[in-house]
């Protein structure tokens, strides 16, 4: 039976320019890098984000960018507090922060960005719960 996600792993250009986005934006901290060794398919860094036991562990390797760019992407949580600090954050590195979707009051706030590889990324304030539950109001 599945358990939970293990990791995600993301294909990047430059393993640096991607650490500053998860350690800057994000809040992770790095756990191991290959350095020039490589027993996956390329050098390879891990990260985590968030405090155990429930810390996500992100991969990065080394590879070529995704050739497009595509609503596919990783939410993660955050505080609506921290909102107009993490969208700063984002601009001051120069990413492309993309418009987000049209919404109904309640759902929360969500900051869609693209990394240099064109994975999309959005920090969202919302829960699932809190979702469904505006949802089950418009009937």
């Amino acid at each position: 039976m599945v358990q939970g996600i293990s990791h995600i792993t993301f294909i990047v250009a430059d393993l640096d320019r991607m650490e500053a986005v998860l350690v800057g934006i994000l809040g992770a901290r790095k756990v191991y890098d290959s350095g020039d060794r490589t027993f996956s398919l390329s050098k390879e860094r891990f990260f985590l984000i968030g405090d155990e036991p429930n810390a996500i562990w992100i991969a990065t390797m080394e590879g070529d960018a995704l050739p497009t760019r595509t609503y596919n992407h990783v939410a993660f949580k955050i505080d609506d507090a921290d909102y107009e600090a993490c969208l700063g954050r984002i601009r001051d590195m120069g990413l492309d922060v993309r418009e987000g979707r049209s919404r109904v009051s309640g759902e929360g706030r969500s900051i869609y960005f693209h990394d240099h590889d064109n994975h999309l990324f959005e920090l969202h304030t919302g829960t699932l719960g809190e979702r469904l539950a505006r949802y089950a109001e418009e009937g």
